[in-house]
């Protein structure tokens, strides 16, 4: 009977070969089932294709991502990359100041308490300032800039002129906390994400007043923190606007009160003028 040993005097095990090559009868070749030594150099060469395609594909086709919409909507200007958030940025600090300047004004007559007064004159010189330094940027970048309070804004400033007395203390320090709020989280976006020298210049200057305002409402002693927290939970991300600031309202819904006109006591910010055209 033939030896099932190799010369060496081991036996074969697993391999079921013999001294000629050929497999052992029954082994484990049959049926196609084997995996060969060719077999794993062709899967190695598969993965190892595979890695080197996929960044590629990470750092050039960045379609359906977003990548490829912040580069469609960003424009080139002389100070830097100016984003469709930029500019969402720019008109939001425009509109802020169109209805809170007026509304910290109010504050100063109707106010029954020393705090909510000094709330009122920081609304007063933070967006007087703040206004000023935003149509500084909107003109050197060329851009449109709203003229009117947004419906909601309107709305807000409806609500404070029904107020009276310890309502109307309330209502202001949480409505403008309430708006506040929100104006600092795009800030805080802008800054850290925007490539335009401007416009993070015009977020420090934002940054600090927004800041500056939160504190003086909530040093009042009215604010509802359990309100903030629910609204916030609630309200989501603020949408951001996917072309340069138009003029006027950026939202369009009617609005639910007659629009306020400020008195010559309350007056918005000055007008601004269409921005010359490029070149």
């Amino acid at each position: 009977m033939r030896s099932r040993f190799i010369r060496g005097g081991g036996p074969a095990r697993g391999s079921g070969l013999i001294r000629g090559g050929g497999p052992v009868r029954g082994g484990p070749a049959r049926g196609g089932g084997f995996v060969s030594g060719n077999g794993l150099i062709l899967v190695g060469l598969v993965v190892t294709l595979a890695a080197l395609v996929f960044p590629v594909w990470s750092y050039e086709d960045r379609s359906g991502t977003g990548l490829d919409a912040l580069n469609a909507q960003t424009e080139s200007t002389e100070f830097g990359p100016l984003s469709a958030l930029d500019r969402d940025f720019i008109t939001k600090v425009r509109l802020a100041g169109l209805w809170e300047l007026p509304a910290g004004q109010q504050a100063g007559e109707r106010g029954t308490t020393r705090a909510v007064h000094t709330a009122g004159e920081h609304l007063v010189e933070g967006h007087t300032f703040l206004d000023a330094r935003v149509r500084e940027v909107a003109a050197q970048l060329r851009l449109e800039l709203p003229s009117q309070p947004t419906a909601q804004q309107r709305r807000w400033l409806a609500e404070l002129s029904a107020a009276r007395g310890a309502a109307y203390d309330e209502k202001f320090a949480n409505v403008l906390r309430i708006a506040h709020g929100k104006v600092f989280a795009v800030v805080a976006q802008v800054r850290a994400g925007t490539r335009n020298s401007l416009v993070r210049s015009l977020a420090d200057d934002a940054n600090t007043t927004v800041l500056d305002h939160i504190k003086v409402l909530e040093a009042t002693g009215l604010v509802d923190f359990d309100r903030l927290a629910r609204d916030a939970a609630t309200s989501g991300p603020q949408p951001v606007t996917r072309s340069p600031a138009p003029p006027g309202p950026v939202d369009g819904a009617p609005p639910a009160a007659a629009p306020v006109t400020p008195t010559p006591s309350f007056t918005l910010p000055p007008a601004v003028s269409r921005p010359r055209p490029r070149p």
